[in-house]
């Protein structure tokens, strides 16, 4: 199969099969790793434009009038918007094509980076600071489309290694922000300086995506497979595990500097100089998880990803009962990374998954395929999503556990039991073995049982 070389004019490609290994190393992955490229830029500043806020409240001192509940109650409303925009975003590449919806949702970036420039300086109201940071949440939806985006690009056994380069550039979009803001805040300089760099980045990403990227005729506007998607028990129980590592690396991405503020005391600059650490190996190691997942099968990572997340999260309550800084930053950054890898795994399990269902539904060859590939793409915008909530749910945990204790080890606490049942949901459903009772479907069941195990 060949595909024609996209027109200058449409960026339209009409036929693509990377799963043929012929039109892969003749045409296909030279597209693809040019749409990842760009795909990979535009995220990765949706990213940034979605966490600048946990960037700007460690400019907001007490002239700002706002408590630490105040500024955990805005991060937190940040999340869930950016939560909530995956879903419309993961269809939106199907509707416009995967090309012009990165054109689109790169330039409505400019949206909350303008506002919070024009509303950044003491005397605002926390409403109005509420308001204009609700609109930053549409920066995660960036990531949304993009993965369902590159999903297609991708054959099966490349989706590891390119969903995970993909989403791991993205999250690095996370520290950079904070790095940038680290190198204002160390000249002395304020916030709007921090938003007028992003600005003409912003257009800078657009404008190559316009010159640089394709559309794939092949995806559909496909409602059928969202509603399939819906109903498939599986996606639900990705989700589930997709909050315990991205969750958590949105999450502590967005509290990590106000904890260091408020429990430990440190400045804006102090905790500017730790807090880009984290993210940033979090964000570099997610491709390794990825790529371990494509060797060794994605649940096994996940399963023992869970365990060592777990020990450092009872690592952290020590730390905190015990006022550790030391402790407390290196087990923090060392949870980001855990995290990390436990977001290429996981990412990697979902086209895995829905391979296997198709192959214990009796499809084969391209019909498999292309069942995998349709509910795996409609799922992504599902899963992304409710893992995101995962991060409204760690910053309201600090919040509480500051107003009740005075520090974080009772959200510590909660987050260690989650851990230990993301461990035993990952175990029973795609790692236990179960012994068929020679009925049909049974048989069917295990066969897909001992598939789910090598995703």
């Amino acid at each position: 199969m060949t595909a024609p070389a996209p027109t200058s004019r449409s960026r339209w490609i009409q036929e693509w099969d990377p799963e043929d290994e012929a039109f892969w190393k003749d045409k296909g992955e030279k597209i693809a790793r040019r749409n990842l490229a760009f795909s990979v830029l535009s995220e990765h500043i949706g990213f940034s434009i979605w966490t600048m806020w946990s960037v700007l409240v460690l400019f907001m001192g007490p002239q700002y009038g706002l408590t630490p509940s105040d500024k955990f109650l805005l991060t937190s409303m940040v999340t869930l918007v950016g939560a909530v925009v995956r879903v419309p975003y993961t269809f939106a590449v199907a509707l416009f094509g995967g090309r012009n919806w990165t054109i689109i949702s790169a330039g409505l970036l400019l949206v909350p980076t303008v506002a919070a420039f024009a509303v950044m300086k003491p005397g605002t109201s926390f409403t109005t600071f509420l308001l204009v940071g609700l609109l930053a949440g549409i920066g995660g939806g960036n990531f949304a489309s993009s993965m369902t985006n590159i999903n297609a690009f991708f054959p099966l056994r490349k989706k590891g290694w390119a969903l995970g380069l993909n989403a791991g550039g993205g999250n690095i979009g996370v520290p950079v922000i904070q790095l940038v803001a680290l190198a204002i805040i160390g000249a002395s300089g304020g916030p709007r300086v921090l938003l007028g760099i992003y600005i003409p980045l912003i257009v800078v990403a657009a404008v190559l995506a316009a010159l640089f990227m394709d559309n794939l005729a092949t995806v559909k506007n496909d409602t059928g497979a969202a509603i399939d998607a819906a109903k498939d028990a599986h996606t639900w129980i990705m989700s589930f595990l997709y909050v315990g590592t991205f969750g958590s690396f949105i999450g502590y991405a967005f509290a990590f500097g106000q904890v260091l503020q408020v429990q430990f005391g440190r400045t804006p600059l102090q905790a500017a100089y730790l807090t880009f650490i984290g993210p940033l190996l979090g964000s570099l190691i997610r491709p390794l998880g990825g790529w371990l997942a494509d060797k060794y099968g994605g649940a096994r990572i996940t399963l023992w990803n869970y365990v060592g997340m777990a020990a450092a999260t009872a690592l952290l309550v020590i730390a905190s009962m015990n006022k550790s800084l030391p402790l407390f930053v290196t087990v923090f950054v060392a949870l980001f990374v855990l995290s990390g890898l436990g977001n290429g795994s996981t990412f990697k399990m979902i086209p895995g998954i829905f391979q296997a269902k198709a192959l214990a539904k009796g499809y084969e060859g391209e019909a498999a395929v292309l069942y995998g590939r349709r509910l795996s793409g409609a799922s992504m915008g599902l899963i992304g999503a409710v893992g995101a909530l995962g991060g409204v749910g760690i910053n309201l945990a600090f919040r509480q556990s500051y107003l009740s204790y005075g520090s974080g080890t009772g959200a510590f606490v909660a987050f260690l039991a989650f851990y230990g049942l993301c461990f035993a949901v990952t175990w029973a459903v795609y790692l236990r073995r179960p012994v068929a009772q020679g009925h049909p479907t049974a048989a069917s069941e295990a066969k897909a049982q001992l598939s789910y195990a090598e995703v």
